[in-house]
């Protein structure tokens, strides 16, 4: 198959094969033939591929179509031989697939849906094109349907506008660009907008619509009986009918009376204009039933005589019609309530009594039924609808005329309808005592006295009949019928027929007979041949009887018919046949609808006019009075006859004729008769024989324009110069029978009498007419119409002759200053169709024509008037000369126009463009001068000039300027013009056709100019602002969005770039040509244009990047040679990058690109080191810069938002100290952890703002969202800003310092209201530390290993703070949903370097511990712990993991002796919290843990485990689930007494471990009293479990009890076997000591003797668990919590209080130095219960005497001091300091609420006390037993706190009047009941003055006895 011939084939199934030549074909792609094998295969060439594909595949697999190949080559593209549109559709139907799945996957269901059904639609429209069995019209309907789905489907998926012309698209290489915009502009508009029309006033055709009804069913099941149903259109304002009846017939069960019209029963009304639908129309239904006279007849059997009676009516509001149908061609469903008569003698009227709801004058039936019809509103042409709606008119439709003519008549429309109504009668008795029942019989008769047959139709839908009866009105001699119907005569049978009318009395006897008793008739036609009148006729009613005949119809037709008639006839005979009755008569009325018969005697008499010659004259001055229906009936014997009239005597009929010819001339602009108009074309072509007419008509018309000037009404002239056109054609087709007919003679004598002719036009045009408003219409009717005349003209005279012509007239008009402006519009309107004519598409007349018409432009542009009509006539020529292009006068015009329009041009549109920008500015009323449609089209207009320009025309413009001064505002102008294209958005996004060719058309006229600029404005001559205009009109346009070709599909973007390739490239190049031809001028340009070509740099096209970068260099170098440095190139891109990266612009490659050819540009240089320095710095920028908008993309997870706004925002501030950045970049990050509802780390980030801020009134200047202020003012408002976000982030201790610091402020400003604010929140900060509960956090480490990370987490390593209640599992996950490619570690080791460098993402994630700096703090061991747990985990720098290892050879006996662990601590950058939840690592430091310290570490975290949980359940959390307590109490003892710490005593305890380890002393101690501890925890524990136990799981505690007594006891023993120095009696951490330090006032000693009685409670920081047992040896004094106890024993009231005391001291543990790596769920609770909650205490004082005969121990004394936490003097709120830790003791415990009162109230009152120390002897382990806990005989002491706590927490004291703040649940009577388990408080009395003197004075004594 050779290449000459190219075969395209469409493939019609996908094809997969496992043949390596096989191509790879999915179903419609289009392939290429190249060669046909032997076999059942082609090789082919796939042309939508980028890339040459060649292969093999069976032919079965593809359709073959002919195709012709473009651009051969390896570019060619195949085009298939067939219809444009189907092409389009396929290929469109292609990118539609893609996009259609698309919408699925972005939830777009209601589009995807409905695109889905159009696109189904255009596969079956395509598919019936392709069949190619469609008529023409069928095709362009096909078509029509076809382009508008393509669009709609385009607008909504975003796609390209497709401009199209006759439905397919355009070639806009064929085409000049101001058409292309206007297609474009056609294309978005709607397609119902109105044409305007060519000829005369532009009139509009009036759009018909019709109204489609169809009878679906009628209930009347009382009727029985056969029934006519009418259907009409009545007008309710006029109150008439304006529409025929269409009828049905249905039987007596309610269907058709003929079986074939079953579902056929619909009419179509038809030709109802728009004014009739804003009618107040109804739809009237009458029935009229066939049968008896009543209903009620009570006879059997069929009646004898059937009569027609009325029975009922129903009426349909159209305008709910028009409410309910909302598409056109949509059919609904109405019912229609039929409504019956109460008075017959209304029945005339019955509709418009339930119109007007007179219901008073009709009834409603007693049963539910009526009509139910379905109707439809159509619209157009009949035959249209008949095309559109076969479906419709294949029913037998019943087409129901509108009575009389449309408003559109058409030629070929005949018509012949007369329409009679029975109006009424009135007659007589008769001698009958009833009135009569009067029937009328109506008969048609010819004058031979034939009955005419089948004349008469009752409505459409029904056969025509011979005779009509009438309805019967029951006993009514006066009856009223108003029934209408129609005599369809034929028009030869009109003259001679007459109607008759017989009366006759239906009698209701037996008989029924119906008895004739009179007559009347009229004839159709009088004698002067006119019908009759459409009025209402009173006819003479004349006596006959039963037996009368009517065989010689010329007895009655001698009679006088009607009073006219009778007065007609004078002399009538004395004896009549019929005597006339004078007591009756009888009204009919008619309405003639006719095309064929006239009622006008002035029309009869005009074409009869032979008849009476001399009332000639009379009867051309009636003709403008006839009816224009009646003159266009007759238009062509009326034309006929003036004609003649004229040839038989021109000089008496002349100018009446031509009045009267004008007269009809101008009847034809009507749009009712715009129809006719080609009938008066065919009658001047075909029928015209007046020779001899040009001479008068051309004197006439030259008569009328002479005297414009003089006359002053000119009304006859205007009307003259309207019909100019169509007097042309009768001139010209009159001059050329005259001329056949003489052989040319006289023809000199004509061109004379044209050229006079033209000459009073021109005398015409030029008069002044802004003094006569008259003139004004004269002048501005003749422009309108002069154009029309050029083709007649062309008739008889050459082109050239007619331009001549033409050119003089337009020439003759005044300029636009010198006419009024109503005569712009007419004047532009003239010169517009002009250049729409077919005379200027003739290259030799456009020459002639068009300086005078650019001159005209050229004006109003100067002025600025009239834009839009200028713009058209621009966009005409334009178009005439790019479809002439290949004519050589073309260039010439352009030349002209390049003269004479270009510079105009663009100060028109500068003007426009600027109107715009001020207009947009101002928001105001829209100009119509400054609207986008006439930017629009200017731009179009010079684009199109632009395009026809060649460089001759280039050239021979720039040397055509003056000056220089002249070239510089020229290109001025132009660059402008071309930077606000691309700056205002002139054409829509969607108009990508447009945008590119208005690129194109830039690039190409900037290489034209290019040269001018660098020869004009170079070296000496230099000129900046030309220069700089230059550049940044190239600039723009690189960047412009319609060029980056990036974005668009594969296919889009090799369309593109095979039409006009990569413009950017070509403009890159332009403007680094031109740059280097500045030469010495660059500096004028640095560093102003360093932003614009640093934009142009980041356009993502490598070969713009390659030829642009050099350039900075460039700038570099010449800055150096001028400064010294490059500072100001430095700062300037520094500032630019960053806004430029934000917008979206830059990448990766570009930074490499960047880096790499300014490096090697830089390296020859002197400043080599600099230049590096500062390239670096610009790509390490970059690279954040590029980082954080990657992080910023919306789809992005929080926590890369903030880590790249954190990296970029420190980058800022270290190393490049740009301050203001820094501080947007701070508010960016706070915007989002607030997205994040991070309040603490917003608050964190805030304070680096209100850092740089000081305490002055300096002002600032407004700043992001910061109003103009001073500088106190706007720190003043951060602080409270700062104090917000601590406060919702539960970070009270961070805000209280900020709160001092606002006071501060406050107080030297003595603002005290804000002073008092600011401490009532400062005191709400420590309630809110007290009583709100707060989560504690788990810290995380993550590394980041992998090239594929962002910049500023690869290969780094952080640690997050996790989110309340996230575990490691739920944090892993939520990482590596951030980073979906990430590979997790399994291990925690870390990465070598092959892993750091690979191009993935690995990610290593594991829990960590945070180490607080407070444990080196010993003032804080009294803070309660629920205080330091938040600075545990606050503020913190520090954090661990843990490895365990074996050193050396593994002990095999017991392991823990080999047990060591490498401890990895990471101290942060930063400390967390802190402005993000993530801290990088800043260095790693590495200890290896012995086993023992690892042995202590291991005890120390568990028994804070267990006393978590116990105090948990002590206060009632786990709501009575015991089964964590259960398994961590038998986990712990069944571990110690099968291994667990029997193992540690094994391995440490041992003596000979002891001997070889002697540096290990102390550390031996700790773990045995941490042992002994955690015994007495256990013990707690036990007792609490005991309590709360089920008792099927007793056996279980049984168990526990008995491990735990052997686990107690071995630890007794092995401490035994310790040295005195390792069993804690003089140990400071020693759990059962004899002595231990305390101060006097953290004791409170109470007897149970005392006469006191205890009946409130004083408020303390919470009980400790962990308070441990402490008595003088053989002593029995234990403190037990309330959680260990049931109710309080009944004397609790009554218990006494001693005074002889004895002092306990217990000297407390220091704090766990960390927390365990993964720690419960309940230590995560620092605040788990109300402030109301309590806890209770129980003091066994058995014995107070010392088992030695030591003297008492020495107290210590503790000054009264506050906290080091909150160091604040006087405060109410301020926390006691108190013991804590892990073994806090009583000390810590029953001494805060004294100590509480005593800091709070008391301060400075005393005096300290001495201190002194002493010891106590311990208490053996062996005397305690848990049943000391549960059944102890002593009384409990209640100290009621803030919140139940856990066992090593000490709360702060909240001091409160313990009067003024009782619990609102206590009650008055119950002061002796104690607070239970439910936390409810005491009742408080009177007794609490007792209580705190009598505390005060035990402390005072507590001090003398120390």
């Amino acid at each position: 198959m050779g290449r000459d011939a190219p075969i395209s084939s469409s493939v019609i199934c996908n094809f997969r094969s496992s043949v390596c030549q096989a191509l790879v074909l999915e179903i419609g792609e289009t392939v290429q033939i190249l060669e046909k094998t032997e076999g059942p295969c082609y090789s082919l060439f796939n042309t939508f591929a980028l890339s040459i594909q060649q292969g093999i595949f069976p032919a079965s697999y593809v359709h073959l179509k002919k195709s012709t190949v473009s651009n051969r080559g390896v570019c060619e593209t195949v085009v298939p031989l067939e219809d444009p549109i189907i092409t389009e559709t396929t290929s469109t139907l292609q990118e539609w697939g893609v996009l259609w799945k698309q919408l699925y996957v972005k939830h777009k269901v209601d589009l995807f849906h409905k695109l889905r059904h159009v696109m189904n639609e255009l596969i079956d429209l395509r598919r019936q094109l392709i069949q190619g069995h469609l008529a023409q019209d069928q095709t362009r309907e096909i078509k029509r349907h076809i382009t508008v789905r393509l669009d709609w489907g385009n607008e909504h998926l975003g796609l390209d506008l497709v401009p199209r012309k006759e439905f397919e698209m355009v070639d806009q290489d064929h085409i000049s660009v101001s058409e292309l915009y206007k297609l474009c502009s056609s294309s978005v508009r709607s397609q119902g907008d109105n044409m305007r029309q060519r000829h005369g006033d532009g009139c509009h055709v009036p759009v018909q619509h019709h109204l489609f009804i169809n009878l679906k069913s009628f209930t009347y099941n009382t009727i029985s009986e056969d029934a006519d149903v009418f259907f009409s259109l009545y007008d309710t304002r006029d109150n008439k009918q304006i529409s025929e009846k269409f009828m049905v017939r249905l039987n007596k069960n309610g269907g058709p009376k003929n079986p074939e019209k079953v579902d056929r029963l619909c009419a179509l009304f038809t030709d109802l204009s728009s004014k009739d639908l804003k009618r107040d129309l109804y739809i009237v239904t009458h029935v009229i039933r066939t049968g008896r006279m009543l209903l009620n007849d009570s006879k059997k059997g069929l009646p004898h005589v059937q009569y027609r009676r009325p029975y009922g009516c129903a009426v349909l509001a159209m305008s709910d019609v028009f409410h309910t149908i909302t598409d056109l061609k949509e059919e609904k469903d109405f019912v229609l309530k039929v409504y019956t008569c109460n008075n017959e003698n209304e029945w005339f009227q019955i509709h418009e009594n339930i119109i007007r709801k007179s219901s008073t004058k009709y009834s409603a039936p007693s049963t539910n039924y009526g009509l139910i019809i379905s109707l439809q509103l159509l619209r157009g042409e009949l035959d249209q609808i008949r095309r559109e709606n076969q479906a419709v008119f294949s029913r037998a439709l019943a087409i129901t005329r509108k009575l009389g003519f449309p408003d559109v008549i058409m030629p070929g429309d005949t018509r012949n309808d007369l329409y009679l109504t029975l109006e009424r009668g009135d007659f007589e008795r008769g001698g009958k005592s009833v009135q009569k029942n009067i029937e009328v019989t109506v008969y048609v008769l010819y004058a031979d006295g034939d009955t005419l047959k089948d004349c008469i139709s009752l409505g459409s839908g029904e056969p025509n009949t011979s005779e009509h009866r009438s309805f019967v009105l029951y006993h009514n001699n006066s009856p009223r019928w108003s029934e209408m119907i129609k005599l369809p005569i034929p028009i030869d049978r009109f003259r001679g027929s007459h109607l008759r009318f017989e009366f006759r009395h239906c009698s209701t006897k037996d008989k029924g007979e119906k008895k004739l008793f009179g007559f009347a008739f009229t004839p159709l036609m009088r004698e002067d041949g006119t019908t009759l009148s459409d009025e209402s006729h009173e006819l003479y009613v004349y006596k006959c009887d039963e037996n009368t005949t009517f065989s010689n119809q010329g007895l009655y037709l001698s009679m006088p018919c009607c009073k006219e008639d009778f007065n007609s006839c004078p002399n009538l005979p004395s004896t009549l046949p019929f005597q006339r009755n004078p007591k009756e008569t009888f009204w009919v009325s008619t309405q003639l609808c006719s095309t064929k018969l006239t009622q006008n005697v002035d029309l009869l008499a005009l074409l009869n006019w032979k008849a009476h010659p001399d009332k000639v004259l009379d009867i051309l001055g009636q003709l403008r009075h006839i009816n224009g229906e009646e003159i266009v009936k007759f238009l062509r014997d009326v034309l006929d006859t003036l004609f003649c009239l004229l040839d038989d005597n021109t000089d008496k009929y002349g100018p009446l004729v031509f009045q009267s010819l004008v007269f009809i001339i101008n009847l034809l602009r009507d749009s009712r008769f715009y129809h006719f108009r080609p009938v008066m074309e065919a009658y001047i072509q075909n029928h015209f024989a007046g020779a001899l007419a040009y001479k008068e008509l051309i004197r006439c018309l030259k008569w009328y324009m002479d005297r414009s000037a003089e006359v002053v009404r000119q009304d006859h002239i205007q009307e003259a110069m309207r019909a100019l056109e169509y007097l042309l054609k009768f001139i010209v087709q009159s001059r050329i029978l005259y001329s056949r007919a003489t052989c040319g003679m006289e023809e000199e004598l004509f061109r004379a009498s044209i050229q006079e002719l033209f000459q009073s036009i021109r005398f015409v045009l030029s008069l002044d007419s802004r003094s006569s408003e008259t003139l004004v219409f004269t002048q501005a009717a003749l422009l309108n119409s002069f154009p029309d005349i050029f083709d007649e003209l062309l008739q008889m005279f050459t082109v050239q002759e007619v331009a001549e012509y033409v050119r003089g007239t337009l020439g003759s008009m005044p300029s636009t200053v010198d006419i009024g402006q109503s005569m712009d519009v007419v004047k532009l309107q003239s010169i517009a169709r002009t250049v729409e004519s077919r005379l200027f598409f003739f290259p030799e007349s456009r020459s002639i024509l068009l300086p005078v018409v650019l001159h005209h432009i050229h004006l109003h542009l100067r002025q600025q008037r009239e834009l839009l009509i200028c713009s058209g006539i621009l966009t005409s020529i334009f178009s005439i000369i790019n479809t002439s292009a290949m004519e050589s006068s073309v260039q010439e015009e352009v030349e002209m126009m390049v003269e004479s329009l270009l510079d105009v041009l663009l100060q028109t549109l500068l003007s426009i463009m600027s109107k715009s920008q001020s207009l947009e500015t101002a928001r105001g009323q829209r100009c119509p001068q400054c609207t986008a449609e006439i930017t629009g089209e200017y731009v179009s207009t010079l684009l199109s000039l632009l395009r026809q320009m060649t460089e001759v025309h280039f050239h021979h413009l720039l040397n055509n300027f003056h000056s220089k001064e002249e070239l510089k505002e020229f290109l001025l102008k132009i660059f402008c013009v071309f930077r606000n294209l691309m700056k205002l958005t002139i054409f829509p996004r969607d108009w990508s056709v447009m945008r590119l060719l208005t690129s194109h058309v830039i690039v190409v006229t900037t290489q034209y100019l290019s040269p001018a600029l660098h020869k004009n404005f170079s070296e000496a001559d230099f000129d900046f602002k030309v220069w700089n205009s230059f550049f940044s009109l190239t600039v723009l346009y690189i960047n412009q969005p319609s060029l980056q070709l990036e974005p668009l599909t594969q296919a889009k973007r090799k369309k593109v770039l095979d039409k006009y390739g990569d413009m950017r490239v070509m403009m890159a190049y332009e403007l680094f040509s031109m740059w280097q031809k500045l030469g010495e001028n660059k500096p004028h340009f640095i560093p102003g244009m360093m932003g614009p070509f640093l934009g142009v740099t980041l356009v993502p096209q490598s070969e713009v990047r390659n030829i642009m970068i050099p350039i900075f260099h460039d700038m570099m170098d010449w800055e150096q040679r001028q400064n010294g440095n490059f500072k100001l190139v430095e700062a300037e891109l520094m500032d630019k990058l960053e806004s430029m990266v934000s917008d979206g612009k830059g990448d990766g490659n570009h930074r490499e690109l960047f880096g790499l050819l300014l490096l090697e540009k830089i390296e020859q240089e002197t400043w080599r080191e600099t230049g590096i320095s500062f390239v670096t710095s610009v790509t390490r920028l970059m690279e954040r810069l590029l980082d954080y908008r990657e992080c910023m993309k919306g789809d992005e997870m929080e926590n890369k938002k903030i880590g790249g706004s954190s990296n970029l925002m420190n980058f800022y501030k270290s190393e490049m100290n740009k301050e203001e950045m820094y501080i947007r970049y701070i508010h960016k990050l706070c915007d989002l952890h607030l997205q994040a509802e991070d309040y603490t780390e917003a608050a964190f980030t805030l304070l680096l703002y209100w850092e740089l801020l000081h305490w002055e009134d300096r002002p600032l200047r407004e700043f992001l969202h910061y109003p103009t202020q001073s500088e106190w003012q706007r720190k003043e408002g951060l602080s409270r800003k700062v104090l917000h976000y601590f406060n919702k982030g539960k970070c009270w201790e961070y805000g209280i310092s900020l709160c001092r610091e606002l006071a501060f402020q406050y107080e030297t400003l003595y603002d005290y209201q804000s002073l008092s604010w600011i401490r009532k929140m400062e005191a709400a900060y420590y309630d809110n530390i007290i009583e709100q509960q707060r989560i504690e956090p788990e810290f995380f480490r993550m590394g980041f290993y992998g090239r594929k990370f962002p910049f500023f987490l690869r290969n780094k390593e952080f640690v997050c703070r996790g989110y309340d209640y996230e575990r490691l599992e739920d944090f892993q996950q939520r990482m590596l949903g951030e980073f979906p490619q990430a590979i997790a570690m399994q291990h925690p080791n870390q990465p070598d370097d092959a892993l750091l460098q690979s191009d993935a993402q690995y990610l290593q994630i594991y829990a960590v511990t945070p180490v607080s700096d407070i444990t080196d703090v010993p003032q804080l061991e009294r803070v309660p712990e629920r205080i330091k747990s938040f600075y545990r985990i606050n503020n913190v720098t520090r954090f661990h993991y843990d490895r365990p290892f074996h050193k050396g050879p593994k002990d095999r006996e017991n392991e823990f002796r080999s047990l060591w662990i490498e401890r990895t601590t990471l101290i942060l950058s930063r400390p967390l919290p802190g402005i993000s939840r993530w801290a990088e690592v800043e260095r790693r430091e590495l200890v290896e843990v012995s086993p023992l310290e690892n042995a202590i570490y291991v005890v120390e975290n568990k028994t804070q485990e267990l006393r978590t949980l116990i105090s948990q359940y002590q206060h009632r959390q786990h709501h009575g689930n015991i089964n964590p307590l259960s398994m961590l109490l038998n986990g712990v003892i069944d571990a110690a007494v099968n291994g667990g710490i029997a193992r540690y005593q094994e391995a440490f305890f041992d003596k000979e471990y002891i001997n070889s380890q002697p540096e290990d002393t102390e550390r031996i101690a700790q773990l045995n009293d941490l042992m002994q501890e955690q015994v007495h925890i256990l013990g707690v524990g036990l007792a609490v479990h005991e309590k709360l136990v089920h008792p099927e799981m007793r056996p279980l505690h049984k168990k526990l009890i008995d491990q735990f007594h052997m686990m107690r006891q071995s630890l007794y023993v092995a401490q035994q076997g310790l040295p005195a120095a390792y069993t804690g009696v003089n140990s400071p951490r020693g759990i059962l000591t004899t002595h231990s330090h305390m101060s006097p006032e953290s004791v409170r000693l109470i007897h149970r003797h005392s006469p006191m009685n205890l009946q409130g409670s004083i408020r303390q920081s919470s009980s400790s668990l962990s308070s441990h047992t402490s008595s003088e040896a053989g002593g029995n004094l234990v403190i037990l919590t309330d959680g260990l106890m049931g109710e309080p024993p009944e004397d609790t009231a009554h218990m006494q209080v001693g005074l002889t005391c004895t002092c306990f001291i217990f000297q407390p543990s220091p704090s766990s130095s960390s927390l365990s790596s993964i720690r419960s769920t309940s230590s995560q609770i620092i605040n788990s219960a109300p402030s109301s909650a309590r806890g209770h205490f129980l003091m066994h004082f058995d014995a107070f005497h010392h088992q030695n005969s030591d003297p008492p121990p020495a107290l210590p004394i503790r000054s009264l001091r506050k906290s080091p936490l909150h160091p604040i003097p006087g405060s109410p709120t301020s926390p006691q300091s108190a013991l804590g830790g892990s073994n806090s003791t009583l000390s810590g415990s029953a001494s805060s609420g004294v100590s509480s009162l005593s800091e709070s109230n008391f301060v400075g009152q005393y005096p300290d006390p001495p201190v002194r120390n002493d010891a106590m002897e311990p208490v053996p382990s062996h005397l305690w037993t848990p049943e000391e806990y549960l059944d102890s005989p002593y009384l409990h002491i209640h100290y009621s706190g803030p919140e139940a706590e856990s066992l090593d927490q000490v709360r702060p004291f909240h001091y409160r009047n313990p009067v003024s703040h009782l619990h609102p649940h206590s009650h008055p009577q119950s002061h002796s009941q104690t607070a239970g388990l439910d936390g409810h408080p005491h009742p408080h009395s009177h007794s609490h003055k007792v209580m705190l003197s009598f505390l005060l004075s035990m402390l005072h004594i507590s001090n003398l006895l120390i």
